[in-house]
């Protein structure tokens, strides 16, 4: 097996794990190889960002597809040490724990933001209402862009050797967060990223993902399908959870208490409540 074949076939051993089928048929590029490395990153050295690693996301950003090219996310860069820690401080108040470290060791943390704030002064500038933006939609076309441009971003600083881990926590926060850093009416923090140089010391491998056809479908879904390629999962995953020492848990278990358990909104249950106040109706 040659050195290139040796790294893809690790690579497809670490992100479906040993026990699980694999795809055979992948055209396999240099993009295709970046995009499968991926692991989120919680442990990051105490070194600033290299110069112009924000810019270069923000590029990337800006290049990821948005709806009707109407640019309607934003990202605020929190590279002030202070302003970092209230924010991190106020995120960990919401779950049991008394401080989120990969917050705190990241040089930067950034936030994603849904705004159709431009798009409301300028629609007031022409003597208009943006009546549009009572509805559900533009609240989850503005939040799916976001997530589009964080995902360019999230590979753009993974291919200058960043680290990063999506910070889903921020929307426990969205009211506090939004006024800590002065978000205008009709925006709201989607969610946060921690970026910074990984120690890889600490850093935790590939998590595996769930077999192909557990996912994927043609031409129509097939609902209980999952079933038959579940058992393989639970192996690798537990297998992975083994080798990082982490608790003893099933994937099915994390999915039927992630249902459950109000603990695991951590505040979110008043989200609604939030975005409303925040300019969006979600009529």
């Amino acid at each position: 097996m040659t050195e290139v074949k040796a790294k893809r076939q690790a690579l497809l051993e670490a992100r479906y794990g040993t026990e699980q089928q694999k795809p055979d048929n992948l055209i396999w590029t240099p993009q295709v190889e970046a995009l499968l490395s991926h692991k989120s990153v919680r442990t990051f050295l105490p070194h600033p960002l290299p110069e112009g690693a924000i810019e270069t996301m923000v590029a990337a950003a800006q290049s990821a597809s948005n709806s009707s090219a109407l640019n309607q996310w934003s990202l605020v860069a929190i590279t002030d040490p202070q302003l970092k820690q209230r924010i991190s401080d106020t995120v960990a108040r919401s779950v049991p724990v008394d401080r989120i470290p990969w917050i705190e060791e990241a040089p930067a943390l950034l936030l994603w933001v849904a705004d159709l704030s431009r798009a409301a002064g300028l629609t007031e500038d022409a003597g208009k209402a943006p009546v549009v933006f009572d509805y559900l939609d533009s609240f989850l076309m503005a939040s799916i862009d976001a997530a589009l441009a964080a995902q360019n971003a999230a590979i753009a600083a993974e291919s200058i050797g960043l680290g990063i881990v999506y910070l889903g926590v921020m929307r426990n926060i969205a009211k506090e967060v939004a006024e800590i850093i002065n978000l205008p009416e009709y925006s709201f923090v989607t969610f946060g990223m921690a970026v910074g140089l990984p120690d890889e010391s600490r850093t935790s491998s590939i998590r595996p993902r769930p077999a192909q056809p557990m996912v994927l479908y043609y031409n129509q879904y097939e609902q209980d399908r999952y079933r038959d390629y579940l058992e393989r999962y639970e192996t690798a995953y537990q297998a992975f959870r083994c080798r990082q020492k982490m608790s003893d848990k099933t994937w099915a278990g994390s999915v039927v208490e992630s249902a459950t358990s109000m603990d695991y909104l951590g505040g979110r249950d008043k989200l609604r409540e939030t975005i409303i106040q925040r300019g969006f109706r979600l009529k």
